[in-house]
């Protein structure tokens, strides 16, 4: 497959080590920027102080066509918060802790262009929270994913509650959150929780391997028409379907006028693939 477009994919790197890199994505021309936190499985780090500022940024850059958010630590994508440290918080505290996860969960969610969670390991309360604010999912099969507030004596409070039965279902999503049960990525993939399941590797990067190939199905294709229909979809979910129709058709009246909709028909009608430029 040709990936010598001239567009941006971001990995979001939520578990590393202290530092930054920036490089070409192989294959994907592209750049990678670190969001950094300690190597513990979970920690005060998390979220990391500079996910907000570049969730951000992200939200501002029409250059970026696909976020895929990854972890470094063999294992492990994201155990959520240090429950040592939640244990320290006054009450004040806790619900301003939660409050401010909640809201970046949001920011993440209502990122105009597509994300991807690639979860090689644990994904565990807020960490799977953070997956579940991401529009798709890959998973290793030895991948362990699961709601497990309530075995603390909490609930999911960054929106696990709301997106996990948007994701599964809801009878299904009441017994995953009534009983804490975390499930592995083949189990995941059967249940509507992913949409991709792989065999773990020997480098144990599969779901990411996974999810760049993702993300090259979507690179080709317009980012506005893209973008639109991610809106449509995320926003008439919220509403009854003749509302749903109508903000449909505010989307598609935006991408009417667009330099992308003329080449996409042009290279029909030439019998060649589309150049689109995001305009």
């Amino acid at each position: 497959m040709d990936c010598s477009w001239n567009v941006s994919v971001f990995l979001v790197y939520i578990c590393a080590v202290v530092g930054t890199l920036k490089s070409a994505v192989p294959g994907l021309a592209g750049t990678w920027r670190f969001v950094m936190r300690s190597e513990e499985l979970n920690g005060p780090a998390f979220p990391p102080p500079q996910m907000r500022q570049l969730v951000s940024e992200l939200h501002r850059d029409s250059a970026v066509r696909v976020v895929v958010f990854r972890s470094l630590l063999p294992g492990v994508f994201c155990a959520g918060a240090d429950l040592k440290e939640r244990a320290r918080m006054s009450n004040s505290e806790a619900e301003h802790f939660v409050l401010g996860l909640r809201s970046l969960m949001n920011e993440i969610a209502a990122l105009p262009m597509p994300t991807i969670a690639a979860v090689d390991g644990f994904a565990l309360g807020g960490g799977l929270e953070l997956a579940l604010a991401c529009d798709l999912r890959t998973a290793a099969h030895t991948a362990q994913m699961g709601l497990i507030e309530t075995t603390r004596g909490l609930l999911p409070g960054a929106g696990g509650s709301q997106r996990l039965p948007r994701a599964v279902g809801f009878a299904v999503a009441k017994e995953l959150i009534f009983t804490g049960r975390r499930v592995g990525g083949e189990e995941a993939l059967q249940l509507g929780l992913v949409n991709r399941a792989v065999e773990q590797n020997q480098a144990g990067d599969a779901a990411y391997r996974e999810a760049l190939c993702l993300a090259r199905e979507i690179l080709p294709q317009a980012p506005i028409a893209v973008r639109m229909a991610k809106e449509a979809m995320n926003r008439g979910m919220e509403v009854d379907i003749a509302s749903g129709m109508a903000i449909e058709g505010m989307c598609y009246a935006r991408v009417i006028p667009t330099r992308d909709r003329q080449e996409g028909m042009a290279a029909f009608i030439e019998k060649r693939k589309p150049r689109y430029t995001g305009e």
